[in-house]
């Protein structure tokens, strides 16, 4: 069996703590040798110290004989007070230290000292929180922003919102994160295709929003009623509905979502037929197709919520759900009303232009031609007798 190592280090972002004082901790994601990732929290001091050891360890690498001679690079020492903007400011220089760490000769990129560093600490997977319930600020590091080296993209302060496992979930790629009813789980982030990423303890992936409950109340106001009137959408790919109540369309179709649910199965209208879809296949009318298409193909499609036949819930009141029926119905109604409309603006329109054209077309009446005696009787003495000399 090999050695362990390291194969990446990827800077997340930091956390704001609150226990036992006011301090931060930059979140790192370990990529070990057997492809495991694992969540590690550090302070700066503590990254200090552990920079100071590997220069004493590695003399002539860290530029202690000869300055030429250094392949360790700089970190600087920390400031008396950390307040957040000089937190941010040092996230991309983190980055860049720990990337040329990694790519320096095995004898230091693979020694114990650094593997020891970045092995899991029990305060990794249940860390110290204040007793009045305050949980930590967390400061998410945009993908790009290490590459740029703009801490202008930097997110937060973000109080990461924690959900209820409902029932076990078996994860069916490295990407996803299995979980087992009841767990708590931290949702970092929320995407319209039903797919959640979730931070469980020391563990990170993507976990099906069906799978997930808040803690406080039914997660009513997360969800949007829904909208009749329907937005264009256009299928990206083909789809053959599995249930009765699924369509089945063709890459490049144009359809009008009326419901957007949480579990990424959305409700859609397909002429005067309504049924769901799975919003991965769904591209908005006009825009572009999404930068992360090969990320969210390798989750698949996600659970449907009516699919979970064991889910518990801890709340009394469930929440809503509106039956396809009902659906179909509203939407007729819809539709016929919009047909209404229509067929009055149309015939209204239809009379204008009839209107106008004919107005356009209307000539003068031709005066009916009087008789002889009408003659006689209203012309002049001059035109009477101009009538007897050609009589």
């Amino acid at each position: 069996m090999s050695d362990p190592f390291i194969r990446h280090i990827q800077l997340l972002g930091f956390e704001k703590r609150f226990f036992p004082s006011q301090h931060y901790v930059y979140m790192f994601l370990v990529k070990w040798h057997d492809l495991t990732e694992k969540l590690v929290y550090r302070k700066y001091t503590e990254i200090h110290e552990f920079h100071k050891a590997l220069k004493e360890m590695f003399p002539i690498e860290s530029g202690q004989i000869d300055q030429e001679h250094r392949t360790i690079p700089n970190l600087p020492a920390p400031k008396w007070f950390d307040g957040l903007r000089s937190t941010e400011n040092r996230q991309v220089t983190l980055a860049d230290y720990f990337s040329s760490l990694l790519n320096l000769p095995s004898k230091i990129s693979r020694c114990p000292h650094v593997l020891n560093f970045f092995k899991v600490r029990p305060d990794d997977i249940n860390p110290t929180t204040n007793k009045n319930g305050r949980k930590p600020e967390t400061f998410l590091l945009k993908a790009d922003s290490t590459k740029q080296g703009n801490v202008s993209d930097i997110t937060g302060p973000i109080i990461l919102q924690s959900y209820r496992v409902v029932a076990d979930y078996h994860k069916n790629s490295k990407s996803e994160l299995e979980v087992k009813a009841d767990e708590v789980v931290d949702v970092v982030e929320k995407t319209e295709n039903g797919w959640w990423f979730c931070q469980l303890k020391n563990k990170r992936g993507w976990v099906p929003a069906a799978y997930l409950e808040p803690l406080d109340s039914p997660d009513e106001s997360e969800e949007q009623d829904p909208d009749y009137d329907g937005e264009t959408y256009v299928t990206t790919k083909s789809y053959s509905g599995t249930m009765e109540d699924e369509l089945t369309v063709k890459e490049g179709e144009t359809v009008e979502v009326i419901h957007k649910l949480l579990d990424g199965w959305w409700v859609v209208r397909k002429g005067n037929i309504t049924g769901y879809l799975p919003a991965i296949y769904l591209q908005k009318s006009g825009e572009a197709p999404p930068t992360n298409e090969n990320q969210t193909k390798s989750k698949g499609l996600p659970p449907r919520r009516s699919t979970i036949s064991n889910a518990q819930s801890m709340h009394k009141q469930s929440r809503k759900q509106i039956s396809q029926e009902t659906y179909r119905r509203n939407s007729k109604k819809y539709l016929k009303a919009r047909q209404s409309i229509t067929e009055t603006l149309t015939t209204i329109s239809i009379a204008e232009e009839k209107e106008i054209e004919s107005d356009s077309k209307a000539q003068p009446a031709i005066p009916p031609r009087p008789s002889k005696e009408l003659i006689l009787d209203r012309c002049s003495e001059h035109t009477k007798n101009r009538i007897r000399t050609l009589n």
